[in-house]
């Protein structure tokens, strides 16, 4: 198991993590020091753990929404496919009568012919 340097609020961590998820928890420990610096614009040097906790509440939030914003996509989703499924319904319905007018309108055709050539 690799373990990984990362800097969080200009402290370095050393974490382990599987193999070939080094880049990811880089990239992850870079995410988290990026709200740490917002915070600490915003609310000054509160303290290391009080800031780390805000960090992961503002992370946590984000996250919330994200997944609210997916269930939300995926209810939508859900609809568009019923509907699909209904319109996809009425067409082939459609089809079917205007294939069985088409044939009904040939047969006519032909039966006139018929008359005209028999005429």
């Amino acid at each position: 198991m690799p373990l990984v340097n990362v800097m969080v609020n200009a402290r370095a961590y050393t974490i382990a993590c599987d193999d070939g998820e080094e880049d990811h928890l880089r990239d992850l420990a870079s995410h988290v020091d990026a709200k740490v610096k917002e915070l600490l614009a915003s609310v000054g040097q509160v303290g290391e753990t009080r800031l780390l906790l805000m960090a992961a509440l503002l992370i946590a939030d984000e996250h919330h929404d994200a997944a609210t914003q997916l269930h939300l996509r995926k209810q939508e989703l859900a609809a568009l496919a019923g509907r699909h499924e209904e319109t996809s319904s009425a067409l082939e319905e459609a089809e079917a009568r205007a294939a069985e007018s088409f044939e009904a309108a040939a047969k006519r055709m032909e039966e006139l012919g018929s008359k005209l050539s028999g005429a």
